[in-house]
């Protein structure tokens, strides 16, 4: 894992969801959760619509690792995790560092680092941090922000 990137996507806007639905899309993605490791393949979306049951499937796998606590976490960061993913022409799993995180998880981050947002998206389940194995990051980092779909960290030196 040395020299690979992490990347943060948040969710603002609606335009991919838009998308989405008028191409009457079905979108799977492969997760690897680097500390549960618990991993899923899940298809979110069929026919352009979210799929309910898929939903809770990946409420449960980005849960607050620390606590079990899980979060309704917002459907359209899943499509701007599949576009980018799409986009750099990746094969491997969406490995995730971070998702939901508990307010009480985020204070103790907080507590150890200045890096923590006090109002992280985490907390409302609209951020998750990923990186992509066979993916160049400064790539889906660029790809990401060409989508100005919501914010993108970029941490060259998470690993």
């Amino acid at each position: 894992l040395i020299g690979l990137a992490a990347l943060s996507a948040l969710v603002a806007g609606t335009r991919g969801t838009q998308d989405a639905i008028a191409n009457g899309d079905t979108r799977t993605l492969r997760f690897n959760h680097v500390h549960t490791k618990e991993t899923a393949e899940v298809t979110f979306r069929r026919n352009g619509s979210y799929d309910g049951a898929a939903l809770a499937q990946l409420n449960w796998l980005l849960r607050d690792w620390r606590n079990d606590q899980s979060t309704r976490m917002d459907p359209r960061l899943f499509d701007i995790v599949w576009e980018v993913h799409r986009s750099v022409g990746s094969s491997e799993a969406v490995h995730v560092n971070s998702a939901y995180r508990s307010p009480g998880t985020n204070g103790m981050l907080r507590r150890r680092s200045r890096a923590v947002s006090k109002h992280s998206q985490h907390m409302n389940g609209k951020a998750l941090d990923f990186y992509l194995p066979d993916g160049d990051m400064a790539r889906v980092r660029a790809v990401a922000m060409r989508m100005q779909n919501g914010g993108v960290g970029f941490y060259p030196s998470s690993f």
